[in-house]
């Protein structure tokens, strides 16, 4: 399968990477280091048993001259999203699949306007990774990524074979909405939470005040859901996330990083996904919209005080 991958950073790197033991593969970032490095030397990724597994994708700061793919994958930042799918239509043909595992969800409102809504595929991956330097990533777990498409899943098998043969377990859902949802409780509650109080997740179950508000938003982002008919149990998915955070204690999100060095976030497709399916089943989440306008203040610091 002839795959292009938008977005080299740790999780694009990581999939493209392994996607590339099977199938003709090209990684797209704007970052010329990264590019440098991996075409001279390919894509080292760090196993969790301390082993390496050595890859060889194609890298390119740009689509030029690129034929239109099979598959395109979207792995940029949520907030770059329309600039990155923009510079790249020349890889979208009639037969192409354009798939987003990016964090958060309502991805697909943007690729709307890119490809025809039988040709978008949505999804989420139990995999994980953290870059170390071009070239070079740390895979820091392994499971399954289920995929489903917008307007049904013709077609989309030969994708997840194309998962298979890299080593990567896929399968294609039919409810691969409710898998997105609950991804998405963690990130709005203990994603948002850690990069608002600047602490490590383990601090949202050890102050009784923290976990207050993280259980208030976990609850809350469970109701909008189920206003979308999803069918969650609350005290399911508090205990699930009450139990991440013992495993996780020492762990620190990507909201957290990206507030921290005075990085725009990807709030509006995390915690303003709830705020978005609040408005449209009417099921009330003002703790989540506060949540929203907090991070963009957040964000906006570095430049009021510069």
């Amino acid at each position: 399968m002839k795959i292009t991958v938008i977005g080299a950073g740790a999780m694009g790197s990581l999939i493209g990477g392994y996607l590339s033991r099977a199938n003709e593969v090209t990684l797209i970032d704007t970052t010329q280091d990264k590019v440098d490095a991996i075409n001279a030397h390919g894509l080292v990724i760090q196993e969790t048993d301390g082993s390496e597994t050595h890859v060889a994708p194609r890298a390119a700061v740009s689509s030029e001259g690129l034929a239109q793919q099979d598959l395109v994958i979207l792995f940029v930042k949520s907030l770059f999203s329309r600039a990155a799918l923009d510079a790249n239509r020349a890889l979208f043909g009639p037969d192409t699949f354009v798939l987003t595992l990016q964090n958060g969800a309502g991805h697909d409102e943007i690729l709307r306007e890119f490809v025809s809504p039988e040709r978008i595929v949505i999804g989420t991956t139990q995999h994980n990774a953290a870059f170390l330097a071009p070239g070079r990533v740390r895979h820091g777990g392994s499971g399954v990524t289920c995929i489903g498409g917008v307007c049904g899943n013709d077609g989309l098998q030969a994708v997840a074979d194309a998962f298979a043969a890299g080593g990567l377990a896929c399968e294609v859902s039919d409810n691969v909405q409710k898998l997105i949802w609950h991804k998405l409780f963690t990130n709005v509650s203990v994603s948002a939470l850690t990069g608002v109080l600047q602490m490590k997740m383990g601090y949202m179950l050890d102050d009784a005040h923290g976990w207050w508000l993280c259980e208030r938003l976990i609850r809350e982002a469970v109701a909008v859901a189920n206003g979308d008919g999803m069918g969650f149990d609350a005290e399911e998915i508090v205990d699930e996330i009450r139990r991440l955070l013992v495993t996780s204690h020492e762990g620190y999100t990507s909201i957290y990083a990206d507030l921290r060095d005075g990085r725009r976030t990807e709030v509006d497709t995390i915690s303003g996904a709830v705020v978005s399916a609040s408005h449209r089943n009417g099921v009330p989440a003002p703790s989540h919209e506060f949540i929203v306008h907090l991070v963009h203040a957040m964000e906006g610091r570095a430049a009021y005080e510069g």
